[in-house]
């Protein structure tokens, strides 16, 4: 594996601008527009919530890691990109995706317990015959060029740590950010440390302060307190570079005094930040893009998105 992620086919041939990503995935419905309009599907946030569950449940019969986990996620998203999906049976691209990535994280599954247990899960469109996982692992391969190594971002949280004197609670939840963002397009646009800071930086002010009742406005005021970070971290790096422009003073962050803890360690990662060669701007968006998508899925319907999956998959008879 390349042990460095500037040097890996990862940042050279799968981070895309947002702008490439959409072009790519309008590009793949143009070239199939005659299904895009038969079976029309929600959007591609709320799919990705739905493989995200099943991947899960499947990986929770097979006692499977984590980075296991997230490897197939980025798989999938990848493979994606390539493939239109309602020409293929997702249910037999998770199992596959799942079965892949343990391989890959140095944790195989025999591919006959896989597939009892894909079985199990989805019985209407995985069957009991192991080659077709077999065949659909060689076409996740092709389309990802043998390209199968993957950075993560866990990586940048375990670092980190200790030098930023993180809780266990500020841990937990960074790594539940970290494994949200799979659900977003951050894997394929943001570089994984810069995920690895964005979900350090919103466990800091995303945790409700211990023994402070009523923090019902606990989150908006978590993530003005993120943005003024940033930004305090940005002046400072302009102002080392000779750029104009003022630092945002400590009193630019919102606050109450229950929360000065809170925030002192907000301005302490500020600075670490500053200090820091980190691409400020990419942050910026990644907090963003994490904020959109828990706003996203509080209009999941999991009852519609399966509904719409499973009518495409039988009636075109890819469950066979």
């Amino acid at each position: 594996m390349s042990a460095n992620y500037w040097e890996s086919t990862q940042r050279r041939h799968w981070q895309f601008t947002k702008e490439q990503l959409e072009s790519t995935r309008q590009k793949l419905e143009e070239e199939n527009a005659e299904l895009v309009r038969m079976f029309p599907l929600p959007q591609i946030r709320h799919l990705y919530i739905y493989f995200n569950q099943q991947i899960i449940k499947l990986s929770k019969k097979i006692s499977v890691r984590q980075q296991c986990i997230a490897t197939a996620q980025v798989y999938l998203k990848r493979f994606y990109t390539k493939v239109e999906i309602r020409r293929t049976n997702p249910y037999l691209v998770v199992t596959t995706a799942v079965y892949l990535a343990c391989k890959m994280e140095e944790a195989p599954q025999h591919i006959r317990m896989i597939v009892t247990e894909a079985r199990a899960l989805w019985s209407e469109f995985i069957s009991l015959d192991t080659s077709k996982v077999g065949e659909c692992e060689f076409f996740l391969i092709s389309e990802m060029s043998s390209q199968l190594l993957i950075h993560q971002p866990y990586r940048t949280l375990t670092s980190l740590r200790s030098e930023l004197s993180m809780t266990d609670e500020d841990a937990t939840l960074a790594k539940s950010v970290i494994n949200d963002s799979y659900m977003t397009d951050l894997p394929l646009t943001t570089s994984p440390h810069i995920i690895g800071l964005v979900a350090i930086l919103l466990a800091l002010v995303l945790r409700p302060s211990p023994g402070i009742p009523g923090q019902t406005n606990g989150a908006a005021v978590g993530l003005a307190a993120a943005q003024a970070a940033l930004s305090q971290a940005q002046a400072r790096v302009n102002l080392a570079a000779g750029s104009a422009g003022s630092i945002p003073s400590s009193s630019e962050i919102p606050k109450d005094k229950p929360q000065d803890t809170r925030i002192s360690r907000l301005q302490q990662f500020a600075s670490w930040l500053s200090d820091s060669r980190v691409d400020i701007t990419a942050m910026v968006d990644a907090t963003q893009e994490i904020i959109s998508f828990y706003e996203c899925h509080e209009h999941y319907q999991d009852k519609l998105t399966k509904e719409q999956i499973n009518r495409f998959v039988k009636a075109r008879g890819l469950d066979k």
